[in-house]
Formats: structure tokens, C-alpha cells, sequence
């Protein structure tokens, strides 16, 4: 069958069903995950787990506080993906308690200690959440994913919530890292962008410590920065660390500090935790310590300095985009121009609207127009007898006026006729009128009237919150010059082992765990490896010493019986460039031994003269002689080197000069 006929007939342009399943689902699975699961929305900066619990406070918000179980279960209408994720993202938000207010053991930030079971502990709405998230006015609504309820497509955030809050979340493909900002740096960002002026914004973290923006990059991908801890000297053996980096506990730093110790990098005595409030771990340190150097290897050893990698990455018009912070608080703030925009027209349109109910009851009754309908049999002739007596006054209203008005107007109750005022009904048009001067005016000058907004939410919510995070320049600190030489190297030359503390071999050198060791083993093979516990480098370890980290300068000399011919050759090297943990051959053949090594500091020190003993059994006439070291030159470590002998060698000296 020809192939266009054959993808006619399959109706699958030659792919089978099970190929076309794969693709669509993988690009459904992805775009599912990207939009409904993984990364915020740029309008109200939610993702759709957290935008549920909110809504849910919401619609159950009366001033007091919920059992968390309980709001878990009702978020469930609109997040059917399990209670563990919508848990999470409620605790996660009473910890920072911007949007949500917790009661009882919502867990610990800077210990990392887990909140209490849903059943025990309580959370509502902040006031400040109620202030810049809800207006169900201006919300796009949509059918929950089973059609039973309405649920906000994003909620009219009037507020940067995502670099707030933060964000972290990991998609098919992408993620999203959004780091927490201060609450008073976004509202002097918000009001420097709509009074056209520049402005920059930095990170602030909850835990505190020292960061390094230098590389910030505005939070766009490719960023990155140093966080640290604050680390104070009390005395000179105890230094107290009082804030942590972001993305720590004091768990997780006691763990790495105690790691770096076991591991030789640091010397310490013990650690304390005394963190309750505020962040107070206590590093003893021996007698004779030096308390700076210390502090130092906790930042290049330990969490006490980390590494973070900001990707801003946030859905706009159903896709992923990756843009910088101060661009996500540009529409932010835009946003909620747009936002206030609307609910001033909205006001605007409801004060008219009582202004006009307002005036119509203030003539109808005044006017006593309600006994023109004491005779109507019909509520066809009430409507007529009413819109007959308004006429005379239709040119002081502002609109027209319809028959809803008029229907308005018949269910005024008797008791409220009676107890008119009219001196209240003028003082409540009067201030009807001047909050519709001052939505005009707002609406004329919406920048101001935005910037207001931003400064009054200052005001409200600003108070104490102060930056947590100081940001400085962060030098770099090389580890190999902190690291300190408290390691002791030990060889087991028959075995072919080497490690470090093993008091019943042969003591080599004091070294670092950054260390690497150089072998040269006594069938002419090399091998360079980083110290550890316990390393096999090759047996009949003939040579073992500390590689140099800045490259070996020693100057070698060699003689070696050669497997393959049997001669004896002689060659001066120097070891160059290796690679860890590769064995390197020496000699040109297998089954070679090493029958005289020497090493020297420079190419003065090297031997001159060496006296070569052979073999008793070999048939050389002459079976000792002395050979001249300084006619060879100094080659590469593959050389093969000057022939000595074609004898086996038994023994070689060096020969000191007179």
C-alpha cells in the first residue's frame, strides 16, 4: 500500500495510536503541572493551591479563627488534589503570616520543627489579606472543577504578594524560585514606579543573615548570590551564631557543622542549641583555637554559607515567562492601578444609583405623591398615579426614571413615611454628593490617588517591620587557605593502602582533608588520590607524600628493571598535570619494578653518581659498577630513559660526592 494511502487509512500520518496518546498526554501532563500546579500567576501572585485556601477563608471568614482541618476539608471543593499539599501551603502562609493569622504550633522556621496535626491548631484572614486580596466585584469568576461552585480565576490582588510571600515550585521542564522581599521596600518600589522614578529591590529573609546581591541578576535566571549566617566571637573559645541563611534551620547547620568536624575540615569541642525566639547556636571551640579562622571554615565548610540560585518565573496569558522582580512589580503595581480604576467606577455607579433612589424618596414623600395611590385598584394605575405625580420633578434628577424605580418606591413602609426627617434626607444627599466629588476627583488623578493607597498601606501595616537581611559584599574565601593541617596520613605500603588516624601503620605527614597523596609503587605505576579514611592506591607502595595543591616541583630520578626486555633504565622526570584517582605507568611495559627511586628539590640536589650491584646469578663479567646520573636529561614521566645495564640489577647506592 503506498504510504499516503496507508496514513489516509490509519488516519494518523503513519504514527500509531499509542505515539500520539504519549505526545498529547505529556503535553497536557506539562502544561497541567506549569498552570495548575507549579507557578504562580502574575495578576495576584498565587498558585492555584494557595488561591483555593485563601478563597475558602474567605467565604468562611467571621472574625474568628477555623480549625485548620477543617479548612482543609472545605478547600477540598476546589482543590481535589489531596489534603497534604493544601496543609502545607496553609502552614507555610501562617508562618510568614502576612495572609493568614495562626494560632497554636504552626512549627518553626529557623528549627525546622513541623507544624502540629490540622485537628490542633487554627488559623483566619490577616486584615491586611482582607484589605488587598477580596473584592468580589471586581473577580473573574469560574465553575470549581466539578461545576457544584464559583472560584476565582485570580484573585484582584492589590499587591506584589508574590515577592512578599515568595515562591518555589518545579513544573515539566521549568521552576520557579522567587525570593521574599520586605514588606516596606515594596511600598517605596510601588510608589517610586508610579511617580516615575527608579527604583531597585533586594531580597529580605525572615532567618536574617548576611547577603551578597552583587550577581542578583533582578532575580532573573542565571542569578545567583551568598547568603551567611551572622556569626558573633564571645570569647575565644565560643562563637554564637545568631541568624542563619536562607533556606536553613538551625537543624540542618548543627548537622553540617558536626559533618565538617568528623570530617577533619573544622575543630570544635561541642555545639548548643539554645534557639527558642530568636537564633542562638553555640560553638565551643578547643583551648589555643583561633576563633577567626574558625569563623571563616564555617562559612566555606558548613551552611553557614549558602549558595542561591533565583529563576523568576510566573504565568501571564496562560504561559510561563521569565521576567525580573522589578519588572513583576511594575504590573503588579499597574495592576493595581487598574484595580482601584475600577472599584472607584464601581463606587461611582452605586453612589448614583442611591443618589437617585435617595431623591426619587425624598419626593415621593414630600411631595406626599403616596396618596395618589390610596384609589388605585390596580397596580398598573399605581405605576401611572406615581410616574404621573414624579413628572414636575424629572428635571432635578439625573436620570431617567424606569419602572423598577417606581415598583422601588411602593415598598417604602408607612412606619418609615411617618418618621421621615428631612433634614437627615438633605445631610445624606449632601454626603452622597461630596464622596461622588471625591470618587471623581480620585478617578481624575488616579496616580496619586494609588500612591495614597500604597502609603495608607504602609502606614496600617508597616510598623516594626524592619529589613532582617543586611546586604554586603561577601569576599571569597579559598578553602585550602582556612582548611587546617589536624589530619594525620598513615601508609600501609604492602597492602597498598593509605588513610588518615591509623596509629598501627606507618606514619607519613600532618595534612588536610583537602589534601591529595601522591604513590609511586615499586612496579614503576603513579597514582595521585584525595585523602579519605582509607584509600587503596597500588601495592608495594615504594614512595607516598602530600601532592602539592599549586603542582609537584620536585625533581625525580629513577631506575627500573623493564618487563619486557629485561634491561635496566635510568631517566630523571618531573610529575606535571594528573588526574585524581587515574593510575599513571612509569614504565614502558608490564610486569616492571622499580629498582632505585629518588626525589630531590631541585636539579642541583639530584644524584650524580649511583653504584649499580647485579644479580649474582646473571652472566655479566663485570657485576658492580658505578653509573653517571648527569649525562641523562630531565624528560616527561612516559620517558623511557637511558639503558643502565641489559643485566638484572640487585641493588643501587647513591653515590655521595667526596
Amino acid at each position: 500500500m503506498p504510504k499516503d494511502a496507508k496514513d489516509a487509512a490509519t488516519g494518523h500520518g503513519g504514527k500509531s495510536p499509542l505515539e500520539r496518546s504519549y505526545r498529547d498526554w505529556f503535553l497536557d501532563y506539562a502544561s497541567y503541572v506549569i498552570l495548575d500546579r507549579a507557578i504562580p500567576h502574575i495578576d495576584d501572585g498565587l498558585k492555584p493551591v494557595l488561591r483555593r485556601v485563601l478563597h475558602t477563608l474567605w467565604e468562611m471568614d467571621d472574625g474568628r479563627f477555623h480549625k485548620v482541618a477543617n479548612v482543609v476539608g472545605a478547600t477540598m471543593r476546589y482543590h481535589p488534589h489531596g489534603d497534604a499539599s493544601i496543609g502545607a501551603s496553609l502552614v507555610g502562609m501562617g508562618q510568614r503570616a502576612w495572609l493568614v493569622e495562626p494560632q497554636g504550633n504552626f512549627g518553626n522556621i529557623l528549627t525546622g520543627d513541623e507544624a502540629a496535626a490540622p485537628r490542633y491548631i487554627e488559623a483566619r484572614l490577616t486584615p491586611f489579606a482582607r484589605d488587598v486580596l477580596f473584592n468580589a466585584k471586581t473577580t473573574l469568576w469560574q465553575l470549581s472543577y466539578d461545576g457544584r461552585a464559583r472560584e476565582p480565576v485570580t484573585l484582584p490582588a492589590k499587591f506584589p504578594i508574590v515577592l512578599l510571600e515568595g515562591a518555589e515550585g518545579i513544573a515539566v521542564g521549568l521552576s520557579t524560585k522567587i525570593l521574599p522581599h520586605n514588606f516596606n521596600d515594596l511600598c517605596r518600589a510601588a510608589i517610586n514606579h508610579l511617580r516615575g522614578k527608579t527604583f531597585r529591590i533586594y531580597p529580605d529573609f525572615p532567618t536574617g543573615g548576611i547577603a551578597d546581591f552583587a550577581e542578583y541578576n533582578d532575580g532573573e535566571r542565571g542569578g545567583k548570590m551568598k547568603v551567611r549566617a551572622r556569626i558573633e566571637q564571645r570569647s575565644k573559645v565560643l562563637l554564637a551564631i545568631t541568624e542563619l541563611p536562607y533556606s536553613t534551620t538551625t537543624e540542618s547547620v548543627i548537622e553540617s557543622i558536626l559533618a565538617a568536624n568528623a570530617k577533619g575540615k573544622i575543630k570544635i569541642k561541642r555545639v548548643d542549641d539554645n534557639t527558642a525566639d530568636a537564633v542562638e547556636i553555640l560553638v565551643h571551640l578547643p583551648q589555643g583555637a583561633e576563633p577567626e579562622k574558625v569563623v571563616q571554615q564555617l562559612y566555606v565548610f558548613t551552611d553557614c554559607q549558602v549558595a542561591i540560585s533565583p529563576s523568576a518565573c510566573v504565568i501571564d496569558g496562560d504561559k510561563p515567562v521569565f521576567i525580573g522582580v522589578r519588572e513583576i512589580l511594575r504590573r503588579s503595581v499597574d495592576r493595581t492601578v487598574e484595580l482601584l480604576k475600577k472599584e472607584l467606577e464601581i463606587r461611582q455607579g452605586e453612589l448614583a444609583q442611591q443618589w437617585h433612589w435617595d431623591s426619587l424618596e425624598r419626593i415621593f414623600i414630600e411631595e406626599r405623591i403616596y396618596r395618589r395611590i390610596e384609589k388605585s385598584k390596580t397596580w398598573e394605575s399605581v405605576l401611572a398615579e406615581i410616574r404621573e405625580g414624579l413628572k414636575p420633578f424629572l428635571r432635578n434628577l439625573r436620570r431617567e426614571v424606569i419602572d423598577d424605580d417606581i415598583a422601588r418606591l411602593t415598598e417604602i413602609r408607612i412606619k418609615r413615611i411617618s418618621a421621615y426627617n428631612r433634614f437627615e434626607a438633605d445631610e445624606r444627599l449632601k454626603r452622597i454628593e461630596e464622596e461622588m466629588k471625591e470618587v471623581r476627583n480620585d478617578l481624575k488623578h488616579l496616580t496619586a490617588h494609588a500612591v495614597r493607597w500604597f502609603e495608607t498601606l504602609q502606614e496600617k501595616y508597616g510598623k516594626g517591620v524592619k529589613r532582617r537581611t543586611e546586604y554586603d559584599e561577601i569576599e571569597q574565601i579559598s578553602a585550602a587557605e582556612v582548611v587546617s593541617a589536624n589530619q594525620r596520613l598513615y601508609v600501609n605500603r604492602e597492602e597498598g593502602f593509605i588513610g588518615l588516624n591509623w596509629r598501627q601503620h606507618e606514619y607519613v605527614q600532618d595534612c588536610t582533608i583537602l589534601d591529595s597523596v601522591l604513590c609511586i609503587m615499586a612496579d614503576a605505576s603513579m597514582k595521585v588520590s584525595r585523602v579519605a579514611d582509607k584509600v587503596f592506591m597500588g601495592l608495594g607502595i615504594i614512595h607516598c607524600a602530600v601532592f602539592p595543591k599549586d603542582g609537584d616541583a620536585s625533581f625525580y630520578t629513577m631506575i627500573y628493571q623493564d618487563g619486557a626486555s629485561g634491561k635496566a633504565y635510568a631517566k630523571r622526570f618531573q610529575i606535571g598535570g594528573v588526574t585524581r584517582d587515574k593510575l599513571y605507568p612509569l614504565a614502558k611495559s608490564d610486569g616492571s619494578r622499580v629498582a632505585y627511586f629518588d626525589i630531590s628539590s631541585s636539579e642541583k640536589a639530584m644524584p650524580k653518581r649511583v653504584h649499580v650491584s647485579l644479580d649474582g646469578r646473571s652472566k655479566a663479567r663485570v657485576r658492580e659498577f658505578d653509573f653517571d646520573l648527569s649525562a641523562i636529561s630531565l624528560g616527561s614521566r612516559s620517558a623511557k630513559g637511558l639503558k643502565v645495564t641489559k643485566w638484572p640489577v640487585k641493588d643501587v647506592k647513591r653515590i655521595d660526592p667526596a
